[in-house]
C-alpha cells in the first residue's frame, strides 16, 4: 500500500448524503438475504400475522415483502426513508429495546443501493406509494392498497455496481434468503410465512408455514417440525430452565441425532436470531461429554430476559449480542441442556430404527466380519471380566458350549430376572458375542454390549470424580509461565475452578504465574502449553472446558479398557444386569463417542419385514 506524503496536507471534505448512505448501506445490506432480513423484521415490528416474501434471481433483481401489519400513512413515507428516523424508540434509552429494528437505517440503506418502492395503508386512511432510486426520493402519491405494507426492491446494488462482483450464484443467494426466512419464522410460530421464487416469469413456492395454534411449546414444536423435519422434534428434548431472570426454552437434539457440521444450531435472544460466539460455545460445552469432536449438536434455543439485561446494539447486522452477565447466560445454556440430556436417561434417536429397517431388506445381508483375538487371549480376558463368584462357572460359556446347553440355560433364568415390561426388556440371546437381543412389550432391542458398558463405566468414573475431586500431583520443579498482564488476570480469575480439577496456579509476580500442581490422571504434561490452551479458549468463548475435557478423555479411555469387550460371551443374568443399569444411568443411550448403544424395533416394524403388514 502506498503511504501518503507527509508533506502534502490532504483536504478534509464533507461527503454528500448519497455517498454517506451508500457507505452506511454496506454495513446493513451485505447481500439479498440481508435485505430480506431487514424487511421481514420491519413487518414483524408492525404486528404482521401474515408475511409473504417473493424474489427473483436470488434476490438480485427483485425482492418483494408483503405484510398485513399496521401500515403507514402517506405523510409518514418520506420520513420513513430518512436516515435515523424510526417509530420504535425515542432515543432516550438504547438498552430498553423491544423491537427488531431501532436504528432507522434499513429503508434508507436499501433505497441508496437499489430501486425501492413502498406501498402502504393504515386503518382509517388511504393508501399511498413512494419510490427511491439510488438515493433519489420521489414524492408520495395516492395508490389503492390493502391494509399493511408492500416493499419492493429491484436491481439491488445497481447504484454500487462494484458490490455485484461479490454476489454469489443465484442458487447460493436463494439458499441464503430461504435460511434467513426460516430463522425468523422459528421464533414467530404464530405468524404465517410464504416464500416464492418468481424468477424468469415462473412462480415456485419454496416455503409455506401456516400460523401455529395452542401453547407456545406446542407452537414451537409444530413450526420446528415444518422447518427442520419431524425427525428433529421426535429426537429432541424440551428445554425449560430459568435462573436469575434469564429463561432458556426450546429444543435440543439427542446426542445420537447429531450432524457433521454446525449447520443446525439456532439461537435466539428475545426472539432475535443471533450467531453469538459465546452462546455457540456454551452449546458445544453442554454436549462436550456426549459427542465426539467431529460431531455437532442440533438445537433451537430461545433465551428471554429483560431487554435492559442484553445489549443488541453491538453489531451493524444485530447478529451478536452482549449480556450484562455473560457468565450467567452461558451457565444457563450449559446447565439447562445438560440437565435435559441427563433426564433423557437411556433414550436414543429413533432414526436408527429406519436405518435398521433399510438394512434388513431381503438380499442385502452381508457376511459378518470381525477381527478376533486368539482363543487363549479371549479365555484369559473372559476370566478377568467375569464378576466375582462367577469365575468358576465362566468356562461353561466359552466356545465349546453346545447349542442345546445354551438353550437349556436360557430356559432357566434367574429368579429375579425381569419380564418384558422393563423399558429395555429381558435378554433373550447374544449374537456374535457382541450384541444382546432383548424382548420388550412392544418389540425388541439390540444392544451393543461393549458400547453400553463403556458408557456405564464412564458415568461411574465421573461420579467418583465429582464426589472425591480430581487428585493432583505436586511438580518437583514448579513451572513458571510468562503471560501478558491481561492473560494472567484472566487465568487467576478462574484459578479456584482449575484447582478443583487438579491444576493449581498461583501468581508469581508481575504478569507471570507458577503452576505448582497438575491433575495426576493426566500424567506428565506440558503445563505451559496447557495454560495457554486454556487462555485461548477463554479468549474465544469466554470460558474454558479444556482441562475438564482432557480429564474426561482419560476417564473415557479408562472406561473403554475396563468395560465388557466385544467377543465375550455373557450369561443371561449378566445381560439383564447390563440392561437394568442402562435404564438407570443418564446418557446410556449413546457411547462416549456419541454413537447409539442400542436400536429398537417395534413389533409392527418386524411384521413389516415379513410382509405381515
Amino acid at each position: 500500500m502506498n503511504r501518503p506524503d507527509r508533506n502534502i496536507r490532504p483536504e478534509i471534505r464533507q461527503l454528500d448524503a448519497a455517498a454517506a448512505n451508500r457507505i452506511a448501506a454496506g454495513e446493513v445490506v451485505e447481500r439479498p438475504a440481508s435485505a430480506v432480513k431487514e424487511l421481514v423484521e420491519n413487518a414483524l415490528d408492525a404486528g404482521a400475522t401474515r408475511i409473504e416474501v417473493a424474489y427473483a434471481e436470488g434476490g438480485k433483481t427483485l425482492i418483494r415483502v408483503r405484510d398485513d401489519g399496521c401500515g403507514m400513512a402517506g405523510d409518514d413515507l418520506p420520513l420513513a426513508l430518512s436516515r435515523h428516523a424510526t417509530s420504535k424508540i425515542d432515543g432516550s434509552d438504547l438498552l430498553n429495546i423491544h423491537s427488531f429494528g431501532f436504528r432507522g437505517e434499513a429503508l434508507p440503506s436499501l433505497g441508496a443501493v437499489g430501486r425501492l418502492r413502498i406501498v402502504s395503508r393504515m386503518a382509517g386512511a388511504e393508501g399511498a406509494a413512494i419510490t427511491v432510486d439510488g438515493g433519489r426520493m420521489g414524492a408520495p402519491r395516492p395508490e389503492a392498497a390493502q391494509y399493511g405494507t408492500v416493499v419492493e426492491l429491484r436491481d439491488l446494488f445497481h447504484a454500487t455496481p462494484a458490490r455485484l462482483k461479490f454476489m454469489r450464484s443465484d442458487r447460493a443467494e436463494s439458499q441464503a434468503v430461504a435460511d434467513t426466512v426460516k430463522r425468523l419464522a422459528m421464533a414467530e410460530p404464530y405468524v404465517s410465512f410464504t416464500l416464492t421464487d418468481i424468477s424468469q416469469g415462473a412462480q415456485r413456492e419454496i416455503l409455506r408455514l401456516d400460523a401455529a395454534q395452542g401453547a407456545l411449546f406446542d407452537a414451537w414444536e409444530d413450526r420446528l417440525a415444518a422447518i427442520l423435519g419431524r425427525d428433529f422434534t421426535e429426537n429432541a428434548l424440551r428445554i425449560d430452565a430459568e435462573r436469575e431472570g434469564l429463561r432458556l426454552s426450546g429444543f435440543a437434539g439427542l446426542p445420537t441425532y447429531s450432524r457433521g457440521a454446525a449447520v443446525a444450531q439456532f439461537l435466539f435472544v428475545n426472539g432475535r436470531p443471533v450467531r453469538d460466539k459465546m452462546l455457540l460455545g456454551a452449546l458445544r460445552a453442554a454436549y462436550m461429554d456426549v459427542l465426539s469432536r467431529d460431531r455437532h449438536p442440533v438445537a433451537a434455543l430461545f433465551i428471554t430476559c429483560d431487554p435492559e439485561r442484553v445489549d443488541v446494539n453491538v453489531h451493524p447486522a444485530k447478529s451478536e449480542v452482549r449480556f450484562r452477565d455473560p457468565g450467567l447466560a452461558r451457565g444457563l445454556v450449559v446447565s439447562g441442556v445438560r440437565h435435559a440430556l441427563a433426564g433423557a436417561g437411556h433414550r436414543a434417536t429413533s432414526t436408527n430404527t429406519g436405518a435398521m429397517l433399510g438394512a434388513f431388506q431381503p438380499g442385502t445381508a452381508r457376511p459378518y466380519q470381525m477381527d478376533r483375538p486368539s482363543g487363549a487371549a479371549r479365555a484369559t480376558a473372559y476370566k478377568l471380566q467375569a464378576p466375582q463368584g462367577m469365575a468358576e462357572s465362566a468356562g461353561f460359556w466359552e466356545a465349546g458350549t453346545t447349542l442345546a446347553a445354551r438353550a437349556e440355560a436360557a430356559e432357566d433364568p434367574a429368579p429375579d430376572a425381569p419380564g418384558n415390561d422393563a423399558p429395555l426388556g429381558a435378554a433373550r440371546a447374544q449374537v456374535h458375542e457382541n450384541y444382546i437381543i432383548a424382548q420388550t412389550a412392544q418389540g425388541m432391542v439390540i444392544v451393543d454390549q461393549h458400547a453400553a458398558h463403556e458408557r456405564l463405566v464412564y458415568e461411574k468414573l465421573k461420579r467418583l470424580r465429582a464426589e472425591n475431586g480430581v487428585p493432583s500431583q505436586a511438580l518437583l520443579l514448579p513451572e513458571i509461565v510468562e503471560l501478558s498482564s491481561s492473560d494472567a488476570s484472566a487465568l487467576l480469575e478462574i484459578a479456584p475452578h482449575l484447582a478443583a480439577l487438579g491444576l493449581v496456579v498461583d501468581p508469581f509476580g508481575g504478569s507471570a504465574v507458577v503452576v505448582r500442581e497438575t491433575p495426576a490422571i493426566l500424567g506428565t504434561l506440558n503445563a505451559s502449553a496447557l495454560v495457554r490452551d486454556i487462555l485461548d479458549e477463554l479468549a474465544d468463548q469466554g470460558a474454558s472446558t479444556n482441562l475438564e475435557a482432557r480429564i474426561d478423555a482419560v476417564l473415557s479411555r479408562m472406561a473403554c479398557h475396563g468395560s465388557v469387550r466385544s467377543g465375550r460371551q455373557m450369561r443371561p443374568d449378566e445381560m439383564n444386569a447390563l440392561l437394568r443399569d442402562m435404564e438407570a444411568t443418564p446418557h446410556s443411550g449413546q457411547c462416549n463417542h456419541g454413537r447409539p448403544t442400542y436400536v429398537e424395533l417395534s413389533l409392527a416394524d418386524i411384521e413389516k419385514l415379513f410382509g405381515r403388514r
